[in-house]
């Protein structure tokens, strides 16, 4: 039986390399507990003193994972990338052992599908992922770019002439151009929600959400 806390702010990171470190510094700056994992005892001495716990580890032998209580973390990321038969033996066994929320990086899409079928329940492909993000990003007008599901996203840009000096409500941009404003950012202010009765003026930004091809389409309008 798997003894977890209320609130459990514990995760496994196995492998630390540039993902798995990167990662594990992040939340443990969130006060996260992570305890860091890998075969390198370079790396594992290398980030001791940052992680809250780092232990050198065979993460494809199931019982030097079960030595180091993996069974009974709550959250799991394997960022193994680069050794492909590791990734996807560590993540099988995380999957037998239980973790209810398991995170893997995955170098390719193929990789990603394998992980997926064997039980992952987020693959993260980050080269992919940012290599698509930045494409949007130098092609347009996009300020950032976050594609929430393959075919959903987010978008940032400059509010285009079409919207202002007019109540978002009377423009109909949402059955025009299918997307929905959803928060604005005046110069020198924060950004807050975006309503009905919200009038973009120039050089405001905003942030729009809708399908992928509207959001793209609509970070075009000049």
């Amino acid at each position: 039986m798997q003894r977890t806390r209320p609130h459990d702010k514990r995760v496994l990171v196995i492998g630390l390399g540039r993902f798995g470190s990167s990662l594990g510094l992040e939340l443990v700056k969130h006060g996260w507990e992570v305890l860091g994992m890998d075969s390198s005892p370079r790396l594992v001495q290398y980030y001791s003193e940052a992680l809250t716990h780092t232990v050198v580890a065979d993460a494809t032998d199931d019982e030097a994972l079960r030595q180091v209580g993996a069974d009974e973390f709550k959250r799991a990321v394997v960022g193994i990338g680069t050794h492909l038969e590791e990734s996807i033996l560590a993540t099988s066994l995380l999957v037998d052992m239980g973790v209810p929320d398991i995170w893997a990086k995955a170098t390719s899409r193929r990789h990603g599908r394998i992980l997926q079928q064997i039980g992952t329940h987020h693959v993260v492909l980050p080269e992919h992922d940012m290599g698509e993000r930045v494409a949007h990003l130098v092609s347009g007008r996009m300020l950032d770019y976050i594609e929430l599901e393959e075919d959903f996203a987010l978008g940032k840009t400059r509010a285009p002439r079409e919207l202002l000096g007019r109540k978002l409500g009377e423009t109909g941009v949402r059955s025009k151009r299918g997307i929905t404003v959803v928060c604005i950012k005046r110069h020198g202010e924060a950004f807050t929600y975006a309503t009905a009765e919200t009038i973009p003026q120039k050089g405001d930004i905003i942030v729009v959400a809708g399908k992928t091809n509207d959001v793209e389409r609509f970070a075009e309008i000049s």
